[in-house]
């Protein structure tokens, strides 16, 4: 077991590299978290995503992602939005973009410090360490409440009572023996804001996600044409949904970003449906340079982008859906000509 000094050391070390929070968990006890995973991938609740079940037995528990795995630290960075993600909705003829990819991919950057800080830890107490960012099938967000750091809402986003919902995860799992934070308690109360704002209705019950129904999942795991049902309910949601994150009264303690990675850039904010809709591929990837729109490639993107003409009302966009008709990309020309009805009927 490493010394009280070791662990507020390791604090003081995660401060300096830019973390906001930092927390001890135990990565060998037995926890709830996998059979639930269980339950959501047998209900078919992942959808599309064949990679949860694929990768279930590594999931449903750190151990099963590295079995000599003993401790957890679990380290926050805040990437708070510095106005309202909701305004955004109501400029019909622009995109909304989710907050966390308004800048710059975090994934690099935190793996990077989670790097940095491992190695200290090695350096001093010893032990083997492995690091993971939320590419690597290691369930953080239950991890990070054994850790002290927040508690899955009700919306199953981990929320914090001092950064409210905006917090990127990252851990380090290691051979070390390492005191554990006490676990933090759910503080939702009766509170329903996150459950009732869903445009979608993809929460069957309190602490419950159907991601075949949310809009995050929609626009940025599910690869064909998005349900007809589900398409007007999307408004101009283009990359993921803040709703039930920003609508949480938790975020009155919520924070600006300090890191100016995080900080959103200015073409990012609010989008023209129009712009966008005429990106080719390489436009789409010079646009979208260093940040996680990216890696859903251009057809899935301006599939969204028609998705969001359609419900804009607005028919000088007919003429962005017009010219799309005739796309190579199949789910593209599916979603122009639904924009275009749309349009025509509004």
């Amino acid at each position: 077991m490493i010394s009280e000094a070791d662990r507020s050391r390791i604090r003081a070390e995660a401060t300096s590299l830019g973390f906001d929070v930092c927390g001890f968990a135990s990565a060998a006890d037995a926890w709830p978290a996998g059979e639930r995973l269980e339950r959501f991938v047998a209900e078919g609740l992942h959808g599309t995503m064949g990679w949860i079940a694929e990768t279930l037995p590594r999931r449903s528990h750190p151990t099963g992602m590295w079995a000599d795995a003993r401790s957890a630290i679990v380290l926050g960075l805040n990437y708070g939005p510095d106005r309202d993600p909701l305004e955004a909705l109501e400029a019909r003829s622009t995109g909304a973009i989710s907050v966390y990819a308004q800048g710059d991919d975090y994934h690099e950057l935190i793996k990077g410090r989670l790097k940095t800080l491992a190695g200290k830890i090695v350096a001093r107490a010893g032990g083997d360490v492995k690091v993971f960012v939320d590419t690597a099938p290691l369930m953080e967000k239950p991890l990070a409440q054994r850790a002290g750091l927040g508690w899955q809402g009700k919306h199953t986003n981990l929320v914090s009572r001092e950064l409210g919902s905006w917090l990127f995860l990252g851990s380090i799992l290691t051979t070390l023996e390492i005191e554990p934070d006490a676990a933090e308690i759910d503080h939702c109360g009766s509170c329903r804001a996150c459950l009732d704002i869903c445009p979608t209705g993809a929460f069957p019950e309190p602490y419950r996600l159907d991601a075949r129904r949310c809009i995050s999942y929609l626009t940025i795991e599910h690869a064909g044409p998005v349900p007809e049902d589900l398409r007007a309910a999307m408004g101009n949601r283009i990359y993921g949904c803040d709703d039930c994150l920003a609508v949480c009264p938790w975020n009155k303690f919520a924070a600006t970003a300090r890191e100016s990675a995080f900080h959103a850039r200015d073409e990012l904010r609010s989008p023209g449906l129009a712009e966008l809709a005429a990106l080719d591929d390489a436009a789409f990837r010079a646009t979208f340079r260093k940040s996680p729109v990216k890696r859903i490639g251009r057809d899935r993107f301006v599939r969204n982008v028609l998705y969001a003409i359609g419900n804009s009302g607005d028919p000088a966009l007919a003429a962005s859906a017009q010219a799309l008709v005739a796309d190579p990309s199949d789910v593209v020309r599916d979603a122009a000509a639904w924009a275009l009805g749309r349009l025509k009927g509004a």
